[in-house]
């Protein structure tokens, strides 16, 4: 399955796990959760993956951890915040570059509505 195909099945799950469970829960019950809705779609997932990168000479074993990686192909970061901003975006987006990957979904669960807490983000620009 390709990242778009991914990507449709995430934004499914995020929006049922959000409609069943509602916002203003912390992000390690909405990872959960959601990686189990995942897997019941036959997706293979991965929590909390260490991200190692090289600076010149140097070696980060554990650079950052990603929420979600599903399939080897799309990272996912979860939040349960009032809103999301740029440097949350920013932040996935750093981790797409890092990483290789080259697309991305930041969820938050702390909006009222799912829809407002969807973001693409595709690696090389903002989407």
């Amino acid at each position: 399955m390709d990242e778009n195909g991914i990507g449709g099945i995430v934004v499914d799950c995020a929006v049922k796990v959000h409609m069943r469970l509602g916002p203003g829960l912390l992000e390690s019950v909405y990872e959960a959760v959601l990686a189990y809705e995942l897997q019941n779609r036959g997706l293979l997932i991965r929590k909390q993956v260490p991200i190692p990168i090289t600076y010149d000479d140097l070696l980060f074993k554990e650079a950052f951890r990603a929420d979600l990686i599903i399939a080897d192909k799309v990272i996912v970061e979860l939040k349960s915040v009032d809103r999301l901003t740029n440097a949350h975006k920013k932040q996935l987006h750093t981790y797409l570059r890092l990483s290789g990957k080259r697309i991305g979904y930041l969820l938050n669960f702390g909006e009222a509505l799912m829809k407002d807490g969807i973001s693409r983000i595709i690696n090389g620009k903002l989407a």
